[in-house]
């Protein structure tokens, strides 16, 4: 199915939490790969951190923190980074 002009997985690698409810979803989805599943879910973790880092500026954020979630299912696939080698800001840089 396609959503102007693009097709479900295309737009969840862009916004996951405009496909999906919660990052379970994203592990029961039909028709996406592993490594895209993946993709989608590091990108809703890098979505959740900016999130953070503006609430913590007293802008307001929209989604409750998934964090947690979204490494829960990035475990299950194998894919959990390492924490000894973890970015050192919530941006994802150093």
């Amino acid at each position: 199915m396609k959503h102007q002009g693009i097709t479900d997985t295309e737009k969840a690698l862009l916004n996951p939490a405009s496909v999906f409810d919660t990052p379970e979803e994203v592990l029961h989805a039909k028709g996406i790969s592993r490594r895209q599943k993946i993709e989608i879910l590091r990108r809703w973790e890098y979505d959740q951190r900016q999130l953070q880092v503006a609430e913590e500026e007293n802008m307001a954020g929209s989604q409750i923190d998934i964090l947690g979630q979204i490494r829960k299912a990035l475990r299950q696939l194998d894919a959990e980074i390492n924490s000894e080698h973890s970015p050192s800001t919530k941006h994802g840089g150093i």
